[in-house]
């Protein structure tokens, strides 16, 4: 029997409450697949903080590293907002895994199930059919560049600085991996940035032209600039197939794309790198205003094990299993707050795993 190892961090707010979910799919995954799966919890974000006042200590890194999957569920909230200094508030424990363990391609999918076309904000002949990928460069950028912070100015008065920088071998590696994805897919990548007014984004855009010309020019790839890119989600969605950004811009578009698909308690995502094991989250945040109450959505949490089993695990059989169970529960009538619509019927967490688990049989 194989066995993985796969280390979960529940996290903050609803996190505990959709990781419980996740953990009755991977029992199931178990006893249909043969698999044996060593699970260790952790800790990470304000729980971790609380803890041991560290948003995710070095002893929960040595773990992570160690393992062949992590599947975290979400972190922050309210609670610790101004209230911890800036590098050990909980989205600190985030960067810090993502760092650490170099995990530079951040796989977002934006994918609108027929039974949800109707929950979208744009009408359903919009986004029906919808099947967007979002490779984000996640280790880089101007959420890392140095020179940063705040700074007293001597003439009095404060200046915050963020430092946007690339260079060319992020860009190069990052685009091989939305050039690769593109060939199982529909063959097409826009590429994301604002070259028409930085730097970083100039060679962004002349970086991704040379390895194209170089070793993809069989996939089509088209250059648009990040404002009219957004506008174009809103505008006419289903052009895009593979949508190639960097760390910024991915985290605005990528949040966009996700209201089109119905609700952002639907969308799971991936980061990977260059070996070693992917972390695997939804793309929503905590939710503390629902957390403890029993109806948050699970399903991103669920499709992000999902993507798990098909990127770390080459359990991709499984991975198709878990999409379908999920489209026939949603295609049943259930629905947890976020998606609820006239007719249907309306569950808690539990209740949609309930409704998943049996889609899988």
């Amino acid at each position: 029997m194989t066995t993985y190892k796969i280390m979960l961090l529940p996290g903050d707010g609803i996190g505990p409450e959709i990781m419980a979910q996740v953990r009755r799919v991977m029992t199931w995954v178990e006893g249909t697949y043969g698999v044996s799966f060593d699970i260790t919890e952790g800790l990470i974000g304000g729980c971790s903080y609380d803890a041991y006042g560290d948003p995710f200590t070095d002893e929960a890194l040595a773990t992570a590293k160690a393992s062949d999957a992590i599947v975290m569920g979400c972190v922050g909230g309210p609670k610790w907002d101004g209230k911890t200094a800036y590098d050990k508030r909980p989205e600190a424990g985030l960067l810090k895994l993502r760092k650490q363990l170099d995990l530079f391609a951040n796989l977002r999918p934006a994918m609108c199930f027929d039974a949800l076309a109707d929950a979208s904000s744009l009408k359903r002949e919009f986004v029906a059919g919808l099947d967007i990928l979002f490779v984000r460069e996640l280790a880089g950028g101007v959420y890392f560049g140095e020179p940063r912070g705040i700074e007293d100015l001597p003439g009095g008065g404060r200046v915050g600085i963020n430092t946007q920088r690339y260079e060319d071998w992020e860009i190069i590696r990052i685009s091989r991996v939305a050039f690769e994805m593109a060939r199982k897919r529909g063959s097409r990548v826009h590429s994301a940035e604002k070259a028409n007014v930085m730097e970083a984004g100039l060679l962004w855009r002349e970086e991704v032209t040379k390895l194209h010309a170089a070793e993809y020019s069989d996939v089509k790839l088209e250059h648009i600039l990040a404002d009219n890119c957004a506008m174009q989600l809103v505008k006419a969605p289903k052009q895009f197939d593979v949508i190639l950004t960097d760390n910024l811009f991915g985290d605005i578009l990528s949040d966009a794309a996700a209201m089109l698909t119905g609700s952002l308690g639907m969308l799971p995502s991936a980061s990977l790198g260059d070996g070693g094991p992917g972390l695997y989250e939804p793309v929503h945040g905590s939710a503390p205003d629902i957390a403890g109450k029993g109806i948050a959505n699970p399903i991103a949490a669920i499709l992000s094990f999902a993507m798990a089993l098909r990127y770390s695990l080459d359990m991709g059989d499984a991975a198709d299993k878990i999409e379908t169970a999920v489209s026939a529960t949603l295609e049943a009538g259930l629905r947890t707050g976020d998606l609820m619509s006239a007719g249907m019927t309306e569950v808690g967490t539990i209740g949609m795993g309930d409704g998943i688990l049996n889609a899988l049989g």
